[in-house]
């Protein structure tokens, strides 16, 4: 018996996320994971829904997480849907707007997920550089394409750009605009006000990062309630857990604990920037928990990476052109930080 994909399938790559080391005694900064943990609100709800309730589906609609998140951010029911994180909204995207032969346009480098779905749809992608300074590119609403993505803050340059021009942007592109905020908890603005008054744009979020939730999968998008319709009809059935639904209500429900948190990064970050140059490494302006940090000697950030693998630090790498004099560095505790820091020091 054969077994035969489809062509594109066959084809294409398949997306590579970050390291997981099995070892517990890795200081661990390349996955933009949340160093401190969730508000004690979401245990506790944990807590409940175990023993006998896990014999039992969970809500099909996640229906007390939308109600939270349309309390908590200023929108209608109607107007939120869930997923099993911001990657799952993304497929859902990918199902409902991108068919055979479709285009995807976004700025590069960025999110590299976005790629593979468009690619699975047996889409095309069509990738406009940033300029030097991370602005957003002209040219996104020229393509014409079905979807518009922007990353905002992006990954991996953690760089954001103004809300005035995702508002402009989305009054030119022809089809949808997606604003992925995932790490918008970390930076000055948010474009969930362009979710509730243009018709063409759906706002993600997630709760992996911000919120300290990444071991539990949960994203939220925004969108006028007949792109929620639309969406709603290619979401897998019980996309959520009963223990994701109720921790994401909990954490929710608990904004304040987040905010703390987010703002414990923002200052980390600030010393974490204003510390790289010292040690051989030129910053990007950062508006999310990860510094992306260029060789100021110029030449592969690769040998300085698995140095510090040796030494038990992960950061990420990416063997990209535009990326490989770089290393993407998430916001730790200001002790990992320092234990970062005083590597690279002897790396250098």
């Amino acid at each position: 018996m054969t077994v035969v994909f489809r062509r594109n399938i066959a084809r294409m790559e398949g997306y590579v996320p970050g390291e997981q080391p099995r070892e517990r005694d890795f200081i661990k900064l390349n996955t933009n994971e949340n160093p401190y943990p969730p508000s004690p609100k979401v245990r506790r709800a944990i807590f409940r829904e175990l023993g006998e309730p896990l014999r039992l589906y969970p809500d099909p609609g996640s229906g007390a997480l939308r109600r939270q998140a349309a309390m908590t951010y200023g929108f209608d029911p109607s107007e939120v849907i869930a997923g099993n994180g911001s990657d799952d909204l993304l497929a859902m995207i990918a199902r409902a707007f991108v068919g055979e032969g479709d285009l995807l346009a976004c700025p590069t480098p960025t999110y590299t997920l976005y790629d593979t779905l468009v690619r699975i749809q047996g889409g095309r992608l069509s990738g406009i550089p940033y300029p030097d300074d991370y602005s957003l590119p002209r040219g996104l609403a020229a393509k014409k394409a079905r979807v518009t993505i922007v990353a905002n803050p992006n990954s991996p340059s953690g760089t954001s750009v103004p809300l005035r021009a995702l508002a402009e942007l989305a009054d030119a592109v022809p089809g949808v605009l997606v604003i992925d905020e995932a790490y918008a908890d970390f930076a000055d603005e948010t474009a969930l006000a362009l979710a509730r008054e243009r018709e063409n744009v759906i706002v993600l979020r997630t709760l992996s990062k911000s919120f300290s939730l990444a071991g539990m999968r949960i994203g939220l998008g925004f969108a006028p309630s007949r792109i929620i319709e639309g969406l709603d009809k290619v979401r897998d059935s019980y996309n959520l857990n009963r223990l994701s639904i109720a921790a994401g209500t909990a954490a929710l429900a608990d904004i304040a604990w987040m905010e703390r948190n987010a703002e414990r990064i923002r200052n980390t970050r600030g010393t974490l920037v204003a510390a790289l140059p010292g040690v051989g490494f030129t910053p990007f302006p950062s508006r999310s928990n990860f510094v992306l940090a260029r060789r100021t000697r110029g030449g592969s950030a690769r040998p300085v990476f698995e140095a510090l693998k040796r030494r038990k630090i992960l950061v990420r790498y990416f063997e990209t052109p535009r990326l490989a004099g770089c290393l993407r560095i998430t916001v730790g505790t200001d002790e990992e930080v320092a234990a970062l820091l005083g590597a690279l020091k002897t790396i250098r």
